[in-house]
């Protein structure tokens, strides 16, 4: 896949880290020693961390060299590691083990989760987002426009890049492990100017895998264009001319006693 683009993803930063600020609110954790955010992408989530617990030790982890490159900038107080969430393991414990809009990109919940849990410490917390929006319009789209014949084939692996489950789900798993589970689901409601904004915003995330697939700048075109068409058909202007952009994500807060 091609590298992220941390411009392209800040251009939303409120409405992105919002989900961040409202997981850390919920970490009861009043003085950890050891944090790492999993996915840190451009450093927006970590910052928030670093704010509410300024004397733990806090590594941010991603696998994107230009994500990172950014959030090096963003506070050197931070150790930036670049490497892979998906076979990352402490050489640790960790107090909060923290993820935010991450592990949609990992396949095998079932197995990760468990593995996560592993790297908190007693007494510790692992703190996860993950966005579950595939049945909304926006996503029903990306897909429509894919099945066509022009792109089929090319986005076939696209279409299983994003992973996630209900919130039965993830409680079966973490109530194996603790029977200190916050659970809930928020549904965000982004107001932006036109249809054309919830196109430039999913290109900055879900998107991604169906672009790269493409063979060409004339075939991405193309595929935004029909997407733009069926987004302006599924998220009519309001009175005021604007669209009302629903988003939901799922979170989860499991403690270790």
């Amino acid at each position: 896949m091609a590298s992220w683009d941390p411009q392209l993803y800040l251009r939303f930063a409120d409405d992105r880290t919002r989900p961040s600020a409202d997981l850390v609110a919920r970490v009861v954790l009043t003085a950890p020693r050891r944090i790492i955010d999993l996915g840190c992408g451009p450093g927006n989530s970590t910052a928030l961390l670093r704010a509410r617990w300024p004397d733990a030790e806090v590594v941010g982890l991603d696998s994107d060299p230009a994500m990172l490159a950014t959030a090096e900038k963003s506070d050197p107080g931070v150790r930036w590691v670049r490497g892979d969430a998906g076979t990352w393991g402490p050489g640790e414990a960790l107090d909060l083990v923290f993820s935010n809009a991450m592990i949609q990109w990992l396949p095998d919940h079932a197995a990760l989760i468990p593995r996560l849990w592993q790297g908190v410490a007693p007494g510790g917390s692992l703190a996860v987002q993950v966005p579950v929006h595939t049945r909304s319009p926006l996503h029903q789209a990306i897909l429509a426009v894919a099945d066509k014949p022009r792109w089929r084939d090319a986005t076939r692996d696209a279409r299983g890049a994003i992973v996630h489950h209900e919130a039965d789900f993830y409680y079966d798993v973490l109530c194996q492990l603790t029977d200190q589970i916050d659970l809930w689901v928020t549904e965000y409601c982004h107001v932006y100017d036109g249809p054309e904004a919830i196109v430039t915003w999913i290109k900055g995330t879900g998107l991604r895998p169906f672009l790269a697939a493409l063979a060409s700048d004339a075939d991405r075109e193309a595929f935004e264009a029909a997407l733009l068409g069926r987004v302006t058909a599924s998220y009519p202007r309001r009175r005021d001319g604007r669209v009302v952009f629903p988003f939901r994500r799922l979170f989860f807060v499991a403690s270790r006693g």
